[in-house]
């Protein structure tokens, strides 16, 4: 019987994914409506399905804006 490994995300591993950002903020996004419902609420905190989180920042990211290079000489 071939098994399936259940990947899952805390707040820490969500802050992990976001680059490092504070423990509030991850709270503010994970309040948002818009944000996947968590698949369980344990003592230890809530935790969600990684696809669904990987799924909400890839619909929501920004892509990074590249620097313009000017010519002082212009």
């Amino acid at each position: 019987m071939a098994s399936t490994r259940l990947r899952l995300m805390g707040a820490h591993e969500i802050r992990i994914l976001l680059g490092g950002i504070t423990r509030q903020r991850v709270y503010q996004l994970t309040s948002r409506p818009t944000f996947p419902e968590p698949v369980a609420d344990l003592s230890q905190g809530k935790v969600w399905l990684a696809a669904d989180v990987e799924e909400w920042v890839a619909t929501r990211r920004r892509p990074r804006r590249t620097a313009h290079r000017t010519d002082p000489a212009s």
